[in-house]
């Protein structure tokens, strides 16, 4: 159920029995020179309408613009301060709350959001007012990306690339692959980011002059589809969970005796 496809009617339907919604989110960011810039956000709506088609649950317009300063040195990266998403999201949360929902699954496709998201989800739990959870695709499926990929690589690799040339192959600029693969990083044994234990790099340019990780002519769309359909229902397995729990029991107990010995 895609929420702005939906009348007001046809939405107090769907609060009257059901309280989980989904949101998408991503970004819009360089992923090399073969992706498009909205590659994290598209495989985050693909999920979250795929999987939300399957259980009948409200799935949220995406949230396209994240937490990507480190890719600014690419042209047409865009990104918000790490507060200002936090806040865009908590309030957007809150908002779904108003209308009867209780419990958020956060599908993200982009790993500079999911701190931020999962403090947001802390944020709502804690006051009660709501059970919200950041699911990353890619760490629902660990071995099966290990299985099909020799170097998958974390941003721009072939496993985003075979995602997209599954949902939008005509976005891909296939002819690119080698040029992805030769300008980027395929070592990622000996990445320089860190030193004596420190993390002294900030940007993605500084360890990757294109931008991006991995041999992305590993990819094809027959792996995409794979990667897609293993993602998928493992979203769904979340989301019947989810549903399935009541909501006392997602919420923090209280305080076990905030005052030990005292009669009140």
């Amino acid at each position: 159920m895609y929420l702005a496809h939906e009348t007001w009617p046809d939405l107090e339907e769907y609060v009257a029995g059901e309280s989980l919604a989904v949101v998408p989110l991503g970004s819009t960011e360089q992923h090399g020179p073969h992706l498009p810039e909205g590659t994290d956000y598209l495989i985050a709506r693909a999920l979250a309408r795929a999987a939300t088609d399957r259980t009948g649950h409200l799935c949220t317009p995406p949230v396209t613009v994240g937490v990507s300063p480190h890719h600014r040195q690419f042209h047409g990266t865009t990104w918000v301060d790490a507060p200002v998403f936090r806040d865009y999201v908590e309030s957007l949360s809150r908002n779904l709350t108003y209308h009867g929902i209780d419990r958020i699954v956060y599908v993200n496709a982009h790993g500079g959001n999911v701190d931020h998201l999962r403090e947001v989800g802390r944020r709502l739990r804690d006051d009660g007012t709501a059970y919200a959870v950041e699911w990353m695709w890619d760490e629902s499926i660990p071995d099966l990306i290990d299985e099909v990929f020799e170097t998958p690589g974390p941003h721009g690799g072939p496993k985003e690339t075979a995602m997209i040339m599954h949902i939008a192959r005509d976005l891909v600029r296939e002819e690119r692959l080698e040029d992805a693969r030769d300008g980027g990083r395929t070592d990622l044994e000996n990445v320089p980011a860190t030193l004596h234990g420190a993390r002294v790099s900030y940007d993605s340019v500084e360890i990757s002059d294109n931008g991006v990780f991995g041999d992305q002519t590993d990819a094809t769309p027959e792996i995409g589809e794979r990667l897609f359909e293993a993602a998928t229902d493992q979203l769904v397995a979340l989301l019947e969970w989810l549903d399935d729990q009541p909501f006392d029991d997602l919420v923090p107990d209280p305080h076990v005796d905030p005052q030990p010995g005292s009669r009140r």
